[in-house]
């Protein structure tokens, strides 16, 4: 008997009193609990007040039979799983069992190990989709849009019309406004929500690796190539692949992404057969793709392919009222993942948090609220444990804050680290532009942002996403 089983309760339903005292015996010994029901009344009482884990239920009862007692189970909506019990069942009473939700059929007489063995089996498929449930409310919170401003309400208008249909989608806005979570949001509202969803990060993946990474290759393709890898877009194949800072996606790419998606086939790097896949593309990026066609660093023919469905996100300033909210969610999701126990907000604080400029918007606030719970020392968060503006996302230090550190280590960790903020600000928190100023590769860059837990790289939810 499987562990997670033991102390389950299980109704038996049947009139003959001796087949009760059997299956009462066996169960007992396997460490189950025993309901009883001699009546098809009895059962359906015990079933709507005990709240069993599966039931036994013999299909010819007085009072009521065992299929009327399934299908009234059905109609209540309780869906304990079901076994059927019979001494003289034929194939039609079984499949009409079956149609009604039963889980499997028993023939008496019954014997001990057919009967633990399917009952073993039913709750084990149970205990299975019950956590695949958990899991789902779960990333189904964690990616939740949250909100009741007007903005917000179009957006979920938007994202209604947008997911049952097949168009490509342009999402745009500032850095931590929660793209990816409207990405999601449209993968779900649509007919591929039971199909993958592959998300390609373009600013992260360095210029010679980002084919390789979208449309796969072959072996001995180029150096290091030393099996054959399938793409992101074979990957998303039947599903949605999400295109994030497709605008920091070099030119040569973007043509082959644009005929992957005029033709519906891809050509693995090293040669071999164009692969047909059907794939639904959301993109997504923080640039003005108007300006970066103009500057000749985007294809205004590929513009035109994404945004046939265009959606833009507002800025956390935007939509102040939605903060009350955000930071309820936000603190939930931080506490359960860090298994602290549940804080508030006072009143106070969270009034401050709405006079706040949110530079980096949900993502900003989000790392507000992680630092204030983690650093807290109180029941409830107040203004004064609030970081300060300066602070939301990480230590901002002056020179002479510089000349407190205890080691040379920790100086230039400090001057690093604000030197880099403030070239990210510079540039409006752009990578790519950010990396050719200082003059660093891009994902150098990438690496020490993420060293320094600077938000553009530390790849937190936002808003229950994460943001692109």
């Amino acid at each position: 008997m499987g562990v997670p089983f033991r102390g389950a309760k299980v109704l038996v339903a049947d009139d003959e009193s001796a087949i009760r005292d059997t299956l009462r015996m066996i169960l007992e010994y396997e460490g189950y609990r025993v309901l009883e029901a001699a009546d098809g009344e009895q059962a359906l009482t015990v079933a709507r007040t005990r709240a069993p884990d599966a039931i036994l239920l013999d299909i010819r009862m007085p009072r009521r039979s065992g299929l009327d007692v399934l299908e009234r189970l059905r109609a209540e909506g309780i869906d304990v799983p079901v076994l059927m019990i019979s001494g003289h069942g034929t194939i039609e009473t079984a499949v009409r069992a079956l149609q009604l939700g039963a889980q499997d059929f028993l023939e008496k007489p019954l014997e001990r190990q057919i009967v633990l063995r399917r009952l073993e089996g039913v709750l084990e498929r149970a205990f299975l989709r019950s956590e695949v449930d958990t899991i789902q409310r779960e990333e189904d919170r964690r990616w939740q849009l949250v909100g009741t401003s007007e903005p917000m309400r179009r957006i979920r208008e938007l994202i209604a019309r947008a997911g049952p249909t097949q168009a490509t989608v342009l999402i745009t806005g500032e850095s931590g406004t929660g793209k990816e979570l409207v990405a999601r949001s449209i993968h779900r509202a649509s007919t591929r929500a039971d199909r993958p969803f592959i998300k390609v990060n373009c600013a992260a993946i360095p210029d010679e690796l980002i084919e390789s990474e979208l449309f796969g290759h072959e072996k001995g393709s180029f150096t290091g190539a030393t099996g054959r890898q399938r793409g992101r877009f074979a990957r998303a194949d039947t599903g949605t692949l999400f295109l994030d800072e497709i605008g920091d996606m070099s030119l040569k790419t973007q043509a082959k992404v644009l005929r992957a998606l005029e033709s519906g086939e891809i050509e693995p790097l090293g040669g071999g057969e164009p692969v047909h896949v059907d794939v639904r593309v959301i993109a997504a990026t923080n640039k003005d793709l108007r300006e970066e066609i103009a500057a000749g660093r985007f294809r205004e023919d590929l513009y035109y392919r994404l945004s046939v469905l265009p959606i833009e996100l507002p800025p956390l300033r935007e939509r102040r009222e939605d903060i009350p909210a955000l930071v309820e969610h936000l603190a939930a999701l931080v506490c359960a993942e860090n298994n602290f126990r549940p804080r508030r907000f006072t009143d106070e604080a969270i009034e401050e948090l709405k006079r706040r400029p949110w530079r980096g918007n949900v993502r900003e606030l989000r790392n507000t609220i992680e630092r204030a719970l983690i650093l807290a020392p109180g029941e409830e968060i107040g203004v004064e444990d609030l970081p300060d503006v300066e602070t939301a996302a990480g230590p901002a230090r002056t020179g002479e804050d510089w000349f407190d550190a205890a080691t040379l280590r920790e100086f230039k960790e400090r001057a690093e680290r604000a030197f880099l903020e403030r070239k990210l600000e510079e540039h409006g928190w752009n990578i790519t532009r950010t990396a050719q100023a200082i003059g660093t590769p891009r994902s150098n860059l990438y690496k020490r942002l993420e060293h320094h837990g600077l938000g553009t790289a530390s790849g937190r939810n936002a808003a229950g996403g994460q943001d692109s």
